[in-house]
């Protein structure tokens, strides 16, 4: 499909959505592109992943809202909303286009809605690089200056509204250069930035600023985050002749239990966006220096670069659901919830228990107790 458009509105990878169909070809040799068995594949697995996708971002969502996961520390509680609330806007954004511009070929939607479209695509993007980005300063922050957790959750909070409106000014521009523009010798109408740069360097370098602050910079922050993570890790094994027993013990100059494993789960979220994007944004780079390697490269190469990228919206609930047991326990009751224990049948349940029952369960869920089993960051 010579006309294929991906995750950001592109027959070949492109950040910032700019089409092919961008840069005018000659008419002896476009060719009005067509719903092929790989752009057919592609939307059936695009299905599979939203349905997983939907159902577990906001599953994540409804547990740290107002579930177990409230038990979470409030400092990283407004980092997990965010991050499953970036995720469910390339759920619900980004994957549904993709498969019905695919289905559909040429766009029917409008200039407006083309534009709108264009730039919460790169919006949600990147809201979820961003995002990661203060997962990664936050994670940093405890590690290295532990006795600065106290302003923890302030700092989270203005670090969010930093990352939410940098996306939204980042992707700002997509309002501008998209258009609904109709073919001269065809009854086909797309959704492509033709005739908003005069230059394909001016296009080339549009898309290297995006995929800079898409890929690069988001790498380069976390990378150096978690080096110096790493690096304190192993100074503190060397100082301390207990070797990981000492990592175990809270304290000035150990890092406790809880903290490690939150540091754990949030390498591998990273990890999991860096294995997922990258082989597609490296894809984008050969495309904008070599443009004749659309025509060599087979068509369901980039179709399964695209798949892979989206995976990393399903990784995400998977590896915070391995490494938080309040998500696993929300999903629990909510699988094994019987129908005789509704609200009422709970209430008259309630009624009967003695005073002396009601007082053991009082204490048993006394704030020390609570504060023992909640996840601390």
């Amino acid at each position: 499909m010579s006309g294929n458009l991906s995750l950001f509105l592109m027959p070949a990878p492109d950040i910032t959505g700019n089409s092919s169909n961008a840069t005018a070809p000659p008419a002896g040799d476009w060719q009005e592109p067509t719903f092929t068995r790989a752009a057919q594949f592609r939307v059936g697995a695009t299905l599979v992943l939203f349905l997983f996708a939907a159902v577990s971002n906001l599953a994540v969502l409804a547990s740290v809202a107002g579930g177990r996961g409230r038990r979470l520390a409030s400092h990283l509680r407004p980092l997990i909303l965010s991050l499953a609330a970036a995720d469910l806007m390339m759920t619900f954004i980004v994957m549904p286009l993709d498969a019905i511009w695919n289905v559909t070929v040429q766009w029917y939607g409008g200039d407006a809605l083309c534009r709108l479209l264009c730039f919460l695509k790169l919006f949600a993007m990147q809201a979820s690089a961003f995002i990661l980005v203060v997962i990664s300063l936050d994670r940093h922050h405890a590690i290295l200056r532990p006795l600065d957790s106290f302003d923890a959750n302030r700092r989270n909070k203005r670090m969010l509204v930093l990352a939410w409106s940098a996306s939204f000014l980042v992707a700002s521009p997509q309002l501008f250069i998209f258009r609904a523009i109709k073919a001269e010798t065809a009854d086909f109408t797309q959704c492509v930035t033709h005739g908003s740069f005069r230059q394909r360097w001016q296009e080339t370098l549009y898309n290297m600023f995006h995929f800079v602050t898409l890929y690069v910079v988001p790498l380069l922050v976390m990378s150096c985050c978690y080096a110096r993570i790493l690096a304190e890790i192993n100074r503190q094994m060397k100082k301390s002749k207990g070797g990981e027993a000492s990592l175990r013990r809270s304290g000035t100059d150990q890092i406790p239990k809880a903290r490690m494993k939150t540091l754990k789960m949030t390498i591998i979220i990273v990890a999991s966006f860096i294995i997922c994007w990258t082989p597609y944004y490296l894809l984008g780079i050969w495309y904008w220096f070599q443009p004749q390697m659309l025509r060599d490269t087979p068509e369901y190469v980039n179709h399964i670069l695209f798949l892979f990228g989206n995976l990393n919206t399903c990784c995400d609930p998977v590896i915070y659901g391995l490494y938080t047991p309040s998500f696993r326990a929300d999903l629990a009751a909510c699988w094994c919830r019987r129908p005789q224990d509704s609200p009422r049948s709970l209430e008259r349940l309630s009624s009967r228990r003695t005073p002396h029952s009601a007082a053991l369960e009082s204490k048993s869920e006394s704030p020390a107790t609570e504060h023992q089993s909640a996840t601390r960051g």
